[in-house]
């Protein structure tokens, strides 16, 4: 039995890129002789056990074969007869089939190191196309190390064409595109990601509306970039700057999704843009199983950036009914999100990346005076019932006004 580092500890240790966990593979052993050692078997399609001390997965070497559709249309063997370099094989890309003996030597058969020299991010066999959820790993790779000059091989590019042309791209379950979505909406440059996926032709087939939005075009003077497919490029780059969270970054991307079905006679505008994005929004969350919160926050986007964007010109009237239909005195972190995803909306424009967003600062000034109304006072007073909303309704009203008023006196000065 020999046991090696495998996989991405292997890749981001030649990197120099941080990683977290260790995978290994087991060769020349049964996963008998693994149980009698105190590994825990784990794995339910094959051989995974969990080291007795560590907890860290350890894998008999197999090689698989084809024997139906999607991500988990394969049949295993795990023979002891199984070679390192037959396991390695197997994998999505060159640095990925590396590994490490215990005496840090690396086993590379199919050429990682030299990709990782060279920047390219390659398949290792033509069975990378038995596996549709790799175009999704290869987007994501691609997304991770952008910053560091990695790119797509073309061949690789070509096969994960083929793959989409063969339709095997439609056996993808949802609960996989959207674990891999999430994951790589995390990564250093999300938005190569997509265009990674629309270089391929998958976008259409995993989020055609979003797709729709390239060629769409945009008023020039609001927009330099023109196209809309771009600008939610350039705005999911933008959240990707401003904040980790994917949830952000995912409802910025998909904020603009109605200006694909504008009547192209009132091209460049789009009014009405933002209710015509609801429906959408709901489709593709339903098609790729976006959770709830990431569902609430990008309708909640759609729907209201552009009032944002208008926040300093607004009425205190139009403020208090966007504050109460974006329930932010009940859900103020959800609000937070919100308003990182307008700023990046505003940024993700050619010319305006480095352009103050004052918008967002002044709505979190009005909702902290509102919040300074003491709810006990007005029970104290005898509102109760839908007497009680009317009255702090209008001393919300008031709080908005007085610091309209305010902010113009200061202004002015």
């Amino acid at each position: 039995m020999k046991i090696y580092r495998v996989g991405g500890a292997v890749r981001d240790k030649l990197l120099g890129y941080p990683w977290t966990e260790n995978d290994w593979v087991v060769v020349g052993s049964s996963p008998q002789e693994l149980e009698a050692l105190g590994y825990i078997p784990v794995g339910k399609d094959f051989p995974v056990f969990l080291h007795p001390q560590t907890r860290e997965e350890y894998a008999l070497a197999r090689t698989e074969r084809k024997s139906g559709h999607g991500y988990g249309g394969f049949t295993f063997y795990c023979g002891t007869d199984v070679t390192l370099e037959d396991d390695l094989q197997r994998r999505d890309l060159t640095i990925n089939a590396m590994a490490e003996d215990d005496q840090g030597q690396i086993i590379d058969p199919y050429g990682g190191q030299q990709d990782i020299e060279a920047r390219i991010l390659r398949h290792v066999s033509p069975a990378f196309s038995e596996d549709p959820l790799r175009i999704l790993r290869v987007a994501r790779f691609a997304a991770r190390y952008r910053h560091l000059g990695f790119t797509v091989a073309e061949e690789t590019l070509e096969l994960m064409r083929a793959i989409v042309a063969a339709g095997e791209i439609e056996h993808l379950v949802r609960e996989r595109i959207w674990k891999e979505t999430e994951r790589a909406l995390g990564e250093r440059s999300p938005e190569v990601f997509v265009q990674v996926l629309r270089d391929c032709h998958a976008l259409a087939r995993l989020m055609p509306e979003l797709n729709q939005l390239f060629g769409i075009p945009q008023n020039p003077e609001s927009h330099p970039e023109v196209d809309t497919g771009v600008h939610s490029l350039l705005c999911l780059q933008q959240a990707a700057q401003l904040s980790g969270d994917t949830q952000v970054r995912f409802a910025t991307l998909i904020h603009d999704l109605g200006k694909a079905v504008t009547p192209q006679d009132q091209w460049p505008h789009h009014p009405g843009h933002e209710q015509a994005s609801l429906p959408l929004i709901k489709q593709l969350c339903e098609r790729i199983g976006a959770p709830r919160e990431y569902r609430e926050l990008a309708l909640l986007v759609a729907e209201w950036h552009t009032a944002c964007h208008r926040a300093l010109l607004l009425e205190p009237q139009a403020i208090l009914t966007m504050f109460k239909q974006a329930d932010v005195f009940r859900r103020p972190a959800r609000w937070e999100k919100f308003l990182l995803c307008c700023e990046a909306d505003s940024r993700g424009r050619t010319g305006f990346e480095e352009q103050d967003y004052p918008q967002a600062n002044y709505l979190r000034a009005a909702l902290q005076d509102c919040q300074t109304i003491n709810l006990q006072d007005i029970a104290a007073q005898g509102f109760t019932g839908k007497a009680f909303g009317e009255e702090l309704d209008r001393r919300r009203l008031q709080k908005l006004t007085a610091f309209k008023q305010n902010t113009r006196k200061n202004n002015d000065r």
